[in-house]
């Protein structure tokens, strides 16, 4: 059955007017209150802390030497308004945080870094749900906006940090910046395996039993295939931006792990690209398979027909009203008939079977 999305429903009608800068939350508001979660490190430790409230994250300073503070929860515009003025981000960021139907895209603000993209998550059976994730990179610290939907791809980011894996704890809040598009980017193939899946699986069906629920499936996929391609196009562009290191918070050590990420868009953007000329073969496919089934419908109908033009003849010439039939008089004329009948019959489904049109 095909499915209500959200995705392809949010409107910034709402906005229209309104000065620049102006709040207003555009997207799914979750029923969830807002969560703030930090984590700050440094190469001899890390210190993470939670908070409910603004104001309590508000009266506990930063001291580590990176500081990476995670927002669940846009729909809180007063908790976005309130971030923004303790930390002097322009109004027009915050707009965008809040205004979850932007386009991937990176800006520069001097210093720091504005970017926006788009978090897959998969939910089973190959479709997947989306949430914005909007990044403020600074000298020192990454903030991350994310819109309240239960769980992210940072997981193995967080174990990575605790943990004192890698590089992450000795290199500076670009690198984090790095390790988190790349798990966002990583998720996108995990996204386009199951999509794969389901591409294959609905060639099979329309291969072998085309009806409307495949043709309602097929409709659905290039939504979703049209949905994807919006989300990874833009994001190459960003991350061009980032390998080619033109804002001073980004280091040359660092430069090198962005275009590993370049590449792994690249290839994201290609696989993109396929499965939406599949897509946009499959309607071919299923018109050609509605008409082979209708060829085959109609053959057999033929086929049929034909058989029985020569017994209605002959049904026809007996029962006509004259007076005089020689073969009336035949005593055993009556089952000679059915006999020719049965044996015409029999001989022209051999001829057709003969023929292969059986």
């Amino acid at each position: 059955m095909m499915r209500t999305d959200t995705r392809f429903r949010k409107k910034r009608s709402i906005k229209s007017g309104l000065p620049p800068g102006t709040l207003v939350h555009i997207g799914d508001k979750s029923n969830k209150p807002a969560h703030i979660s930090v984590i700050g490190y440094s190469p001899g430790g890390v210190e993470e802390r939670h908070f409910e409230q603004v104001d309590q994250y508000l009266e506990n300073p930063r001291d580590s030497d990176v500081v990476w503070v995670n927002v669940e929860g846009v729909h809180d515009v007063d908790l976005i308004r309130i971030l923004g003025e303790k930390h002097t981000f322009h109004p027009l960021v915050l707009e965008d945080i809040v205004n979850t139907v932007q386009r991937p895209k990176i800006e520069d603000y001097g210093d720091y870094l504005f970017i926006v993209l788009k978090m897959l998550h998969p939910t089973g059976e190959g479709d997947f749900s989306s949430e914005q994730l909007s990044i403020i990179l600074g000298p020192d610290y990454l903030f991350t906006f994310q819109e309240g939907i239960a769980g992210d791809s940072f997981d193995p980011v967080r174990e990575r940090i605790r943990g004192g894996k890698g590089k992450i704890r000795n290199m500076g809040a670009d690198y984090l910046a790095y390790a988190l598009i790349d798990a966002i980017v990583d998720g996108y193939f995990s996204i386009l395996e199951g999509f794969g899946e389901r591409i294959v699986d609905i060639e099979e069906e329309l291969a072998l039993t085309p009806d409307q629920n495949a043709l309602h499936r097929i409709n659905g996929m290039k939504k979703e295939i049209i949905y994807l391609r919006k989300t990874v196009w833009p994001l190459r562009e960003a991350i061009s931006f980032l390998e080619r290191g033109d804002s001073t918070l980004l280091h040359d050590a660092t430069r090198i792990y962005f275009r590993d990420v370049y590449d792994h868009t690249v290839q994201v953007i290609d696989t993109v690209e396929t499965y939406r000329d599949l897509l946009s073969g499959m309607l071919d496919l299923y018109l050609s398979s509605i008409s082979n089934r209708t060829n085959e419908v109609m053959k057999f109908l033929t086929v049929i027909g034909t058989i029985f033009m020569p017994l209605t003849f002959l049904v026809g010439v007996y029962g006509m009203n004259f007076k005089h039939f020689p073969e009336l008089e035949w005593k055993n004329g009556y089952f000679v008939l059915w006999g020719l009948m049965i044996v015409m019959s029999l001989l022209m489904v051999a001829y057709f079977r003969k023929k292969r049109w059986l």
